[in-house]
């Protein structure tokens, strides 16, 4: 079974694309330190967003809003027709449900250290999905499969290497069928073997029709899978569009300058 059969996404090109996920006017500050300043922009239904920029920038917390780990200051988060926070209140009530749609994978893996790979990725479905174990079970196997780990289901996460379970991770996500799925720079921590290959499977999502958001250092890989690149500089988006644009050839200075050093040995 292919990953698009798997996840049974539909075409992400067809005429009924919409927007996924819409941003308007956000804005969030830590301690009187704008973070977020009245930030605009969508992610279309079946799309890949990239967000780039430097650290402290505000990607992290802009992603991290979207499924309202960050609560922000004002502004509107929608998703599909459901506002998720509008004006300066949270609109959606139920937390868990969000955090099913809203998938997110983090730089850091947070498997259970006690529970295998298999047992990491059944235990969502089990609790947040009331699956039966005869469910969760199929379902997990095939998504470690898809993740090119089914040989090392039993395996515990200390015997994993940090790509390893970087997948485990990223199948535990895609357990809760999510509607949209956040990556927060998921190769920071990884050596260039394990970034390889946690980069082909979220590639493999992409051509599978996923809804992703990604936060990334990767430039060259942004250029390769986004349909779109938004690059953030002091709590502002300063550009975004096709990569093409955004990488190749950018209108902005700070979006030149950015990508200059990046470029540089």
């Amino acid at each position: 079974m292919t990953m698009h059969e798997f996840l049974g996404i539909g075409t992400p090109n067809a005429s009924t694309v919409t927007e996924l996920v819409t941003i308007r006017d956000l804005t969030k500050s830590f301690d009187g330190r704008v973070v977020l300043n009245h930030v605009d922009f969508d992610v279309p239904n079946g799309s890949t967003v990239s967000i780039i920029g430097r650290s402290g920038g505000g990607k992290t917390t802009l992603m991290r809003c979207i499924n309202l780990l960050e609560i922000p200051d004002s502004g509107l988060i929608r998703l599909e027709e459901q506002d998720i926070f509008s004006g300066t209140r949270i609109a959606w009530k139920n937390m868990a449900r969000l955090r099913q749609l809203v998938g997110m994978v983090f730089q850091r893996f947070y498997l259970f250290p006690h529970l295998t790979a298999l047992e990491n990725v059944m235990l969502a479905q089990l609790k947040a999905l009331k699956s039966t174990e005869e469910e969760a079970l199929e379902t997990s196997l095939e998504l470690l499969t898809q993740v090119g780990l089914r040989h090392r289901a039993l395996a515990f996460p200390e015997q994993m290497s940090g790509g390893e379970q970087q997948r485990v991770a990223i199948a535990r996500a895609l357990a809760l069928k999510p509607k949209v799925l956040l990556f927060d720079e998921p190769t920071s921590a990884l050596d260039p073997e394990s970034t390889r290959d946690v980069l082909r499977v979220m590639r493999k999502l992409g051509d599978a029709g996923m809804t992703m958001v990604i936060v990334t250092h990767e430039v060259p890989f942004a250029r390769e899978v986004s349909d779109n690149v938004v690059f953030i500089d002091g709590g502002r988006i300063i550009e975004q569009g096709p990569p093409a644009q955004v990488i190749d050839a950018p209108e902005q200075e700070r979006t030149k300058a950015f990508l200059r050093a990046f470029d540089t040995p």
